[in-house]
């Protein structure tokens, strides 16, 4: 019983506020959930800022996959920072948290579409829940920035 006690005690405190939480949400009186919202901001990209929402439950040795994710360009985003990114259809990541002691965790990947000009950013857990992968998408469009690149006119003479 001691041992319980003293994992769980770690797992509360690895799971603690952190230095990028800017809301917390009480689920109610008689659940020991909680939503967490915090911030992520691209370290690549530095004119994007996500925010992840996600559910945390206290005392328990894995947290829930549901999770939401939104991002807004923040600042500049330019040519260069894009030239810096992965490029490959799976993309990158760019954040990633553990929601459990069991080897589940949630990543942020970012891919880029250059047909659209835009940045997708995809929140998703690593663990299979109630038969599907529970996953959040959210989009930066590169259109009004720096890094925008007309397209390109076709002349019909």
């Amino acid at each position: 019983m001691k041992k319980l006690l003293c994992v769980l005690g770690l797992v509360t405190a690895l799971t603690a506020c952190s230095d990028n939480e800017v809301g917390d949400v009480s689920l109610g009186l008689f659940t020991l959930k909680d939503i967490k919202i915090s911030s992520l901001q691209d370290e690549v990209v530095t004119g994007v800022t996500c925010h992840i929402a996600s559910i945390e439950a206290d005392l328990s040795l894995s947290d829930p996959s549901d999770s939401s994710i939104s991002c807004r360009q923040t600042g500049d985003i330019t040519s260069a920072m894009i030239a810096q990114i992965d490029k490959s259809a799976s993309g990158e990541v760019v954040f990633r948290q553990s929601k459990s002691i069991f080897f589940k965790s949630m990543k942020v990947r970012r891919i880029y579409d250059p047909k659209n000009q835009t940045l997708l950013y995809l929140s998703y857990t690593t663990k299979e829940t109630e038969g599907s992968f529970k996953h959040s998408l959210s989009t930066v469009p590169l259109w009004g920035t720096q890094a925008y690149i007309e397209p390109q006119t076709v002349n019909s003479n």
